[in-house]
C-alpha cells in the first residue's frame, strides 16, 4: 500500500465469497469440458445418476450453479471452446465491467 499526494494506491475491494466460488465453479468447469473424453473428471461431471431424488424441495445440483454462474457473467454454452475467452469471462469480466461503471 502506498500514498501519494493523499490517495491509496494498491487497496482492492476484498471479493465476495460468493464471486469467487463461482468464479473458481466456472474455471474447472471449462477445465473439465476441455479434457479428453475418457478422463474420469469429465465423465464423473457429465454422468447422469439412475435413481430419483427424494420427496421434498431439491437441492440444487453442481451444474445448476455453472448455469446460474453461466447466465450473470453473460456466458453461452459453448464458449468454453476458447481457453482466453473463457477465463476473461468467468474470472475477470464482471469486475472490469463494474470498475468501468463507477467511473
Amino acid at each position: 500500500m502506498y500514498k501519494v499526494k493523499g490517495e491509496i494506491i494498491g487497496v482492492k475491494e476484498k471479493p465476495d465469497i460468493i464471486d469467487i466460488i463461482e468464479r473458481k465453479r466456472l474455471q474447472w468447469y471449462g477445465h473439465v469440458k476441455r479434457m479428453q473424453e475418457e478422463r474420469l473428471s469429465k465423465l464423473i461431471m457429465e454422468w447422469i445418476p439412475g435413481e430419483r431424488r427424494k420427496s421434498g424441495r431439491t437441492r440444487q445440483t453442481w451444474m445448476e450453479g455453472v448455469r446460474a454462474a453461466m447466465k450473470t457473467r453473460h456466458l453461452e454454452a459453448d464458449q468454453w471452446l476458447n481457453r482466453k475467452e473463457w477465463c476473461l469471462g468467468s474470472g475477470r469480466r464482471r469486475q472490469l465491467s463494474q470498475d468501468w461503471k463507477d467511473r
